[in-house]
């Protein structure tokens, strides 16, 4: 079978948490998440030339992951972001900005743009101007590539017209429980939530909208048809990176041509697993892969 390639485009950043600090950034979560499944994942981003830069590359370097796709900003610092764990263990963040990944330049990278057979993005690397516009250029040099924009709804880093702009150019929009109600708000949408997910399909021609609900399981909705699972009951460690998980495994899922409700069972169990794991970037038991 065919191995799929994935990019993963936007931030790279380190998760500095309370007693720790943990590499992540949702587009490097996802790429490794896709490889780690079985596919090709690659991340495509910018970290500073700094200290946190060379060791972002070479932790990205040590767990397989390809980072020739990954600049070095000479000016700016690698990213960061501020995470804080409440007591069920779920995170809220905060991030500074004018680093690196504020500068994303793929002007060298749209030959392998092309050859992708999917790209993951999402709204917050888009905050600036330069890299909003570096991220719709990969696009559209990606071409027939499943595209897919996992909302990432972070601090004001968001708006309708953002928003309205991403899902014009994506097949998938992948949301959580959080972000549904505020893009609906954003859009004047009524409704409950599968009715918000199918005027959001039908109104922006998309394959799939998936909604994640955290311990309350997640919904997947197709053009014709529905998949709703319960959340599974597990230990969390923490929460960081199991969307990315999910979205990952969802992908593949789709380029191997998964049915709608194995597809989701399998990326219900990843998501569900990294939840019982400490950081965005945990080890992938071999019995969770796709390919």
């Amino acid at each position: 079978m065919k191995r799929f390639t994935a990019a993963g485009i936007g931030e790279i950043l380190w998760d500095v948490l309370p007693d720790t600090r943990k590499l992540g950034g949702a587009p490097a979560n996802f790429a490794y998440h896709f490889g780690a499944l079985g596919g090709l994942g690659v991340p495509m981003s910018r970290v500073g030339d700094d200290a946190l830069g060379r060791e972002a590359l070479a932790l990205l370097s040590g767990v397989g992951l390809d980072v020739s796709h990954v600049s070095v900003d000479p000016e700016r610092p690698t990213g960061w972001v501020d995470v804080s764990i409440n007591r069920d263990g779920v995170a809220s963040y905060v991030f500074p900005d004018d680093v690196a990944w504020d500068y994303l330049d793929f002007s060298r990278d749209l030959k392998f743009a092309a050859s992708c057979d999917a790209v993951c993005f999402g709204t917050l690397a888009q905050r600036s101007s330069k890299s909003r516009t570096a991220i719709r250029d990969f696009l559209a040099a990606s071409g027939s590539a499943l595209k897919v924009l996992d909302a990432n709804l972070r601090q004001n880093f968001h708006s309708a017209d953002l928003i309205r702009e991403s899902l014009s150019v994506a097949d998938v929009l992948k949301v959580s429980d959080e972000e549904l109600p505020a893009i609906a708000a954003m859009f004047s949408m009524s409704g409950d939530e599968r009715t918000v997910m199918r005027r959001l399909m039908e109104r922006h021609d998309l394959k799939l909208v998936v909604l994640t609900r955290g311990a309350w399981g997640s919904l997947v909705l197709s053009r014709d048809a529905e998949s709703d699972l319960p959340g599974a009951r597990v230990r969390v460690g923490d929460t960081i990176g199991s969307g990315d998980a999910f979205t990952a495994a969802m992908t593949l899922g789709m380029l191997v041509g998964l049915p709608l409700d194995e597809m989701h069972a399998k990326a219900a169990q990843v998501a569900a697993y990294v939840c019982t794991q400490h950081g965005a970037m945990p080890p992938m038991p071999k019995s969770l892969s796709i390919l």
